[in-house]
Parts: structure tokens; C-alpha cells; sequence
């Protein structure tokens, strides 16, 4: 039988959302900083010679520029003031997560509640701030190596510079206002509208290629079914639960005693989301954005980074794997699921798993649990996110479909349409409750009447 929240979840409708105000408010608010967003990615870094880049850009697109440019919107492509995108703040975000599982002052910070948050995003912005810096330098003394600066010098890269890193922290501040005073997730809706607009642009280039003759009607097909049945298997495993029973003991309220319910806890197959394939992308774009656009003149080191981690190569497809792993763990039981805290919540709400003392116990029940289920979770992700990959490399596709991409589309979707739906429920649940207050100040009124 359907739960009251459930039976209210599928009355919801467009009429509802009309009558919600606060809630149209969050997503024309969102709506609007995502437009500011894309319009930014248009506008260009002073200094750069347009041509070259574009001719450059053309040439990059089948390897590792098509990445960059799905994962920046375009703005890296078009060199605009978003070019470094969110990755800054990604990568600074992993480097705060990593020291906070190790170093024990941020341990400490992290257990002071809203004020050690507040100080953990303050160091994070801090080191967004000095990654964008090295990032934007290197990719100025990169694009005047490579003939891509119509004035270079001193002058050009302090442009890029200051440029870059105001992009790159104008667009973290765009993220945390849309997470606090819009829908879904700021960040990621960033990287995710980034994605939906270079779409048409790949799909464009892949089927001119079917129309020249570079890839058989049956790759084309083939792949078109392959990009159908990821985006299944995504929904699919995103949805997909593992429940643990919980049960609730007895309890005794004056005379009476009520029966102990019962619930379930569930654990998702892929508790880290979208954020290891975010995490590792990052990791994989940082060296190669550089080697990119230095061209042949960026020296045997990066030359050899470039040559080895471009998309498809095995150095490349073994990082990638082995990155999403890591962070698959890392971030579930860093950060999304903490068993302690879950363990210690069920002991202050007299839940326990039937079986298993509440506690210590419970809480190495549970990390048994969720270490079996992110074998499956993180294999699932590194299955996503290499198949395009190597199959693209295979079938020589220049367009760039990732799975990544997918996987960031799916999740993100479904993320914000969930807090969609929590917003209509919270609205329906207001609308009820004041009309069951109206009638009691009726019925008060009228049995007021009577007793006259």
C-alpha cells in the first residue's frame, strides 16, 4: 500500500506548481544565473587571436579538446572568461576532503558542527583562488607557446591571469547562490547545463560524419543504441536500493504501550553520485589542458603526458578507472555516508538492525554492508564511463560522447527534480495544514453558537 507522501507525490501536477510561489521564485532565480552562466562563456580573454584558436580547437576536437569543451560549456573552446569552468573549485574541493580524512586539525573542524563547515568552504575558496591562479598562468604561457595570442608578453598573460581566476571565482559564487537560494545543486547544475549545450554541437558532427562516409550506417546505429541503453542502465542503478530492516522497540507512553514499529534504511548502490566521475575528470583534465594548447613546444614531459593520458590511451582508461574507484570509497564514507553517524542516529531513535547489538556493532555491520555495495557501485561507474571512451577510440568518433557526461546528465537531472517534488510536497502539506486549521476556528465558532 502507497505511503500518504507517495499518494500526494502522484497528484502532483502543473497546476500545483503554479500555486507554489516560492518555488517558481527558486527556479526563475536559477534559471536566470545559469543564463548569466552561458552568456559569460561567450565572452572572449582579451588578447586572443581568434582564428588560430578556432582552426586549433578544430584540429583538438576528436581528443582531449572535445573534452575540455563538453566540460567548460564551450568557453574553453571560444577561450571566454569561464574557460578554466568549475574544475578549480573541484579539484580545491578534493585536496580539503583529502587533508580532512587525514590531517587531524581539519578532523577537528570538521566535527565543530555550521562553524567548522563555514571555515572548511572558507579554506576550500582559498584554494581555488591558488589553483586558478597556476591554472590560468600556465594556460596563458601555453596559448602564446602554441600562436594562439594576437599580442603576446607580459601583458597578455597578466590579462589571462586576472581574467581566469575572476571567471573561475565568479562562477563558485554563482554555484553556492544558486544551492542556496535557487533549486538543486549549484556546481553541478553549472557542469550539467555546460554539458546540455554542447550537445547539439556533437550530435551535429557525429552525424556529418555518417553523411561523408567516415562511419558505416551500422556504427552509427550501433552507437545511437549504445548511448540509448547507457542512459537506461544509469536510471536504472542510480534508482536501485539496498534496504537494511530496522526495528523499533516497544514503547510505554502513561498507561498505554505501543506496539515497536518497524522501517527500513535505505543505502543506494551508488551512494558517491556523480562526484567520483566529477573528482577523476578533474584530475585527468588539470595536466592535459596545459599540454593541449602548448602544442609541440611544450617539452618532452608534458608532450609525453599528452600522448599517454589523451582519451582512449590505456595510461588514460587505467587512471580514470582507478580514480573512480578511489573516490567512490573515499567520498561515501567520508562524506555521504558516514556509518558512525548513521549507527549513532539509530541508537538516539531506539532503532536497531534486528541482530545486531546498536552501537559499534551496528556501525561495522553497516560499513560491511556499503564496502560489498560499492563493489558493484564503483565497478558500475567505471563501466559508464569507459565503454564511449573506448568505443569512440575504436570507431575513430570524433564527436565526444563520454559517459561522464551521461552519468552527470542522469543524476543531476533526477537530483533536481526530486527537490522539485520536495518543494511540492512541502507546499501540499502547508496547504493542508491551513485548511484543517480553518476548519477547527469553524467548528470552534459554531459549537460557540450552540452552547448560547
Amino acid at each position: 500500500m502507497a505511503s500518504a507522501a507517495e499518494q500526494m507525490a502522484s497528484n502532483l501536477s502543473w497546476g500545483t506548481l503554479g500555486k507554489a510561489t516560492e518555488l517558481r521564485k527558486r527556479i526563475v532565480f536559477t534559471v536566470g544565473l545559469l543564463i548569466v552562466y552561458r552568456i559569460g562563456t561567450y565572452i572572449p580573454v582579451p588578447g586572443i587571436d581568434a582564428i588560430a584558436l578556432k582552426q586549433f580547437m578544430d584540429q583538438a576536437a576528436s581528443g582531449i579538446g572535445g573534452v575540455l569543451s563538453m566540460f567548460t560549456g564551450g568557453a574553453l573552446a571560444r577561450m571566454g572568461i569561464f574557460a578554466l569552468g568549475i574544475m578549480p573549485y573541484i579539484s580545491a574541493s578534493i585536496i580539503v576532503q583529502l587533508l580532512g580524512a587525514m590531517w587531524e586539525p581539519l578532523k577537528q573542524l570538521k566535527k565543530e558542527g555550521e562553524l567548522g563547515r563555514k571555515k572548511i568552504n572558507q579554506y576550500t575558496r582559498y584554494g581555488t583562488v591558488l589553483l586558478a591562479t597556476f591554472q590560468a598562468y600556465g594556460l596563458g604561457v601555453s596559448l602564446q607557446a602554441g600562436d594562439l595570442a594576437s599580442d603576446p608578453g607580459f601583458f597578455f598573460i597578466a590579462s589571462c591571469v586576472i581574467t581566469l581566476v575572476g571567471g573561475t571565482m565568479f562562477l563558485m559564487w554563482l554555484g553556492e547562490q544558486i544551492t542556496a537560494r535557487g533549486i538543486g545543486n549549484g556546481i553541478s547544475l553549472i557542469i550539467f547545463v555546460g554539458i546540455i549545450a554542447e550537445l547539439p554541437a556533437a550530435f551535429g558532427q557525429f552525424f556529418t560524419q555518417g553523411r561523408s562516409g567516415a562511419i558505416g550506417t551500422g556504427t552509427m546505429l550501433g552507437v545511437i543504441v549504445m548511448l540509448l541503453a547507457t542512459l537506461g542502465f544509469v536510471v536504472f542503478m542510480e534508482r536501485s536500493l539496498r534496504k537494511i530492516h530496522i526495528q523499533y522497540p516497544r514503547r510505554q507512553v502513561g498507561m498505554k504501550t505501543y506496539d515497536g514499529g518497524s522501517s527500513h534504511l535505505p543505502i543506494k548502490v551508488n551512494p558517491a553520485g556523480v562526484i567520483p566521475a566529477i573528482f577523476a575528470s578533474a584530475l585527468l583534465l588539470l595536466p592535459t589542458t596545459l599540454a593541449t594548447f602548448s602544442g609541440g613546444q611544450s617539452g618532452p614531459v608534458m608532450s609525453t603526458v599528452l600522448a599517454y593520458f589523451g582519451p582512449g590511451q590505456p595510461a588514460y582508461l587505467a587512471f580514470f578507472t582507478a580514480m573512480i574507484i578511489f573516490f567512490t570509497y573515499f567520498y561515501t564514507k567520508e562524506v555521504s555516508f558516514k556509518t558512525d553517524e548513521v549507527a549513532d542516529n539509530l541508537k538516539n531513535q531506539n532503532g536497531f538492525v534486528p541482530g545486531i547489538r546498536p552501537g559499534a556493532k551496528t556501525a561495522e555491520y553497516l560499513d560491511y554492508v556499503v564496502t560489498r555495495l560499492l563493489v558493484l557501485g564503483s565497478g558500475y561507474l567505471a563501466l559508464v564511463c569507459l565503454v564511449p571512451e573506448i568505443l569512440r577510440s575504436q570507431f575513430a568518433i570524433t564527436a565526444y560522447f563520454g559517459g561522464t557526461s551521461i552519468l552527470i546528465i542522469v543524476s543531476v537531472g533526477m537530483d533536481t527534480i526530486q527537490q522539485v517534488q520536495s518543494h511540492l510536497l512541502a507546499h501540499q502539506y502547508e496547504g493542508l495544514l491551513e485548511k484543517s486549521q480553518l476548519r477547527g476556528k469553524r467548528r470552534g465558532k459554531k459549537g460557540g453558537v450552540t452552547r448560547r
